[in-house]
């Protein structure tokens, strides 16, 4: 795509007509040629969160640019599967993905930092990190030193998540173990080292795993999200806090010949609808959950459990083991964790004594 450059044009009705300066500097007017972007998305349209965002994200951009841009979007499996999104947008077979990167884990170890990291921080601080530190950077060095043709951006980031939809309580390490549990990213590593069976699944394929038993338990999102997948029709006992994911970035990803072709005006306004739709996706997140852990609660029969201390040391002792290991075994997982470290440690001087504790139902 090349931008042509023009005099400056006003539109009237149907028409346009060049507008006549008789003093002044002349003004030049780029006329960006509009473009079309086909978009795979890993999270179906209807999603709460992940599907709202997007939707959120492509709408806005359209308005914008007064229809100059237009993402046109397909679910998984329209053009293609969910754990494809990365592959095939890097090889142009579609134009842009949306997903987030912690699901690439197989592929780039330190994928999940990402996206997520057990016992990381809220959205605020790893925002901080994302956008104010090096995590940005260290981001699409990802992509580029594994060889994946596309500009990545953070588009879009949830809050915590629960941590889990169990048949029974879970009160010891013993009850993990050969616990057959889908789980995502690190908090996975954590959960196999426990001795429980760890299986990667995409959104759709997570509940027909547990309702035909080839599963036990899953995590998978907020309470929100999870209800939309209908876990609290089989498994009764909810676990929180989200040791695993305090808050959860997702990302747009766009083929690099496709983002090069466009004009500065264009990559500006993406990158612009990309952090308005980061703002909203917390804002929508933190507004919807408590509905629905009440409902789940009054009318579904499930139980809100909060992990025991003990558990949660155990979760978190696991977590500094897999962190190490990771580090030994991959050069690039160590750069980004040695940093996003360091960032951490310097955010806690200001982060532990800024905030309030986080108010109780009692302190209202």
């Amino acid at each position: 795509m090349v931008a042509s450059t023009a005099s400056f044009f006003f539109f009237s009705g149907s028409g346009c007509s060049q507008e006549s300066k008789t003093d002044g500097p002349s003004i030049e007017h780029t006329a960006d040629k509009p473009v079309v972007i086909k978009l795979t998305s890993l999270f179906n349209q209807s999603a709460p969160i992940q599907g709202e965002s997007l939707k959120h994200f492509s709408g806005l951009v359209e308005k914008a640019s007064g229809g100059n841009i237009r993402f046109k979007l397909y679910d998984p499996g329209k053009l293609v599967a969910s754990m494809e999104v990365l592959d095939a947008v890097s090889a142009g077979k579609v134009d842009a993905g949306y997903s987030s990167p912690g699901f690439w884990m197989g592929k780039i170890p330190a994928a999940p930092l990402f996206t997520a990291a057990p016992f990381g921080p809220d959205s605020s601080e790893f925002l901080s990190w994302l956008l104010a530190g090096n995590g940005e950077t260290l981001y699409q060095e990802m992509y580029d030193r594994y060889g994946f043709n596309v500009k990545a951006q953070i588009c879009g980031m949830s809050p915590p998540e629960t941590s889990g939809w169990f048949a029974r309580e879970i009160k010891s390490r013993d009850d993990l173990e050969g616990l057959k549990i889908r789980f995502f990213g690190l908090g996975g590593s954590v959960m196999a080292k426990l001795g429980a069976s760890i299986s990667f699944l995409p959104p759709g394929e997570i509940f027909p795993a547990l309702e035909k038993g080839v599963i036990d338990a899953t995590e998978y999102a907020m309470p929100s999200m999870d209800e939309d997948l209908g876990f609290y029709k089989i498994v009764k006992y909810n676990y929180y806090p989200g040791w695993h994911q305090q808050s959860s970035a997702l990302e747009l990803l766009i083929n690099n010949e496709v983002w090069n072709e466009l004009s500065p005006t264009q990559k500006t306004l993406i990158e612009m609808a990309c952090h308005d739709t980061t703002v909203y996706s917390i804002a929508r997140g933190e507004s919807t959950q408590a509905e629905v852990m009440l409902r789940n609660e009054r009318e579904r029969g499930v139980k809100n459990v909060t992990w025991s201390p003990e558990m949660l040391q155990l979760f978190n002792k696991a977590w500094r083991e897999v962190a190490a290991e990771e580090s030994s075994a991959d050069p690039f997982f160590k750069k980004v964790y040695d940093d996003y470290s360091e960032f951490r440690k310097k955010y806690a001087v200001w982060g532990s004594k800024a905030y309030l504790p986080r108010p109780t139902v009692r302190d209202q």
